[in-house]
């Protein structure tokens, strides 16, 4: 009876123990499990931010497809003046842009706060571009090929028309990359309220007035064809006759103060930026000197309006439409 006894306490604990063994396999296979399960969701979570990283998206500019990444934050501007005032329009700040004489225009101070200098308006500093790490880069349609394919390899890569009639296109592009779509739609609607407040305001006060827009560099006049600088807002929008000279200009042409004289306008807008006549800062003070200009229209009525807007202004972009659509009418109403 004692064995017997003696035999059952013995099971009892062997049982014991084996129940405490499977227990703690038990728990640390649940550990083990936990554990496996925490690895699963942080890998998922890892995967999942660096499918959004690497993310891309489809979008289209002037009838053209570009693959860009679908967050874009870095942006580097070089060479397109357009795309640099369309970033003032819905305040955009680039990662790099360009510089004059290695310095940022006081016009693009708002924009230019986190930018690094990529170089002049046609000298891209490659090395420094690739160093930004860019989402997107915005190139210029006068790029050479050879400089947009460089600048191609770095990253998605666009080049911005400097066509002035493309630029409602310009912005909204600038607005897709960077989600502006709504501000950008107010600002061209603003515009075109605007423009049709002006139309109304200034009437038939100027019917058969001649208009005209130089700007002044190294010391010469220059005239543009009827789409380019600010002629698109003076002769498309505004309406002016578009004088023979400017219908004949195929590109930037001189305009000789006697040929000036012959013109004989009698609304002058005059741009003079100082970089831009660094040999012959007296330039504009002499011309308005030159007794053949003083006996136009324009200087004898005092409606030779100089810099209403900036003097770096492209006259195109939105930004230089919406200036200088305020500037001008403001000029032409007295």
């Amino acid at each position: 009876m004692r064995k017997k006894l003696g035999l059952c306490l013995v099971m009892i604990c062997m049982i014991a123990v084996l129940g405490a063994c499977g227990n703690k396999e038990d728990a640390s296979g649940t550990a083990e499990n936990s554990a496996s399960t925490g690895t699963t969701a942080t890998t998922n979570e890892t995967d999942t931010a660096e499918a959004a990283e690497g993310s891309t998206r489809t979008i289209k500019y002037l009838d053209q497809e570009y693959t860009v990444p679908t967050e874009v934050n870095r942006i580097v501007i070089t060479g397109s003046m357009e795309a640099m005032e369309d970033a003032l329009v819905l305040d955009v700040h680039p990662v790099g842009a360009i510089t004059f004489g290695g310095e940022f225009p006081e016009m693009y101070a708002s924009i230019t706060d986190q930018a690094e200098s990529i170089g002049q308006k046609i000298e891209p500093n490659f090395e420094t571009i690739l160093s930004l790490k860019p989402d997107i880069i915005l190139g210029s349609t006068k790029f050479k090929p050879e400089v947009a394919e460089q600048l191609s390899k770095i990253a998605p890569f666009i080049q911005v028309s400097h066509i002035a009639t493309d630029w409602e296109s310009n912005l909204n592009l600038l607005a897709e990359l960077t989600g502006k779509q709504e501000q950008a739609k107010q600002e061209i609607e603003q515009y075109k309220a605007a423009l049709t407040t002006a139309q109304a305001e200034l009437g038939d006060k100027l019917e058969n007035k001649k208009v005209l827009a130089v700007r002044i560099r190294n010391g010469q006049m220059y005239v543009y064809p009827e789409s380019v600088f600010v002629n698109p807002i003076l002769y498309g929008d505004l309406g002016f006759q578009v004088p023979g000279e400017i219908q004949a200009a195929k590109a930037q042409e001189a305009l000789s103060v006697e040929k000036f004289a012959e013109m004989n306008p009698d609304y002058v807008f005059v741009q003079f930026e100082t970089s831009e006549n660094s040999d012959t800062p007296n330039a504009l003070t002499d011309l308005q000197n030159n007794p053949i200009i003083q006996k136009t229209t324009a200087l004898k009525e005092n409606h030779a309006f100089v810099n209403v807007i900036d003097p770096l202004a492209e006259g195109g972009p939105a930004w230089s439409r919406i200036e200088f659509l305020k500037a001008a009418v403001e000029q032409l109403s007295k």
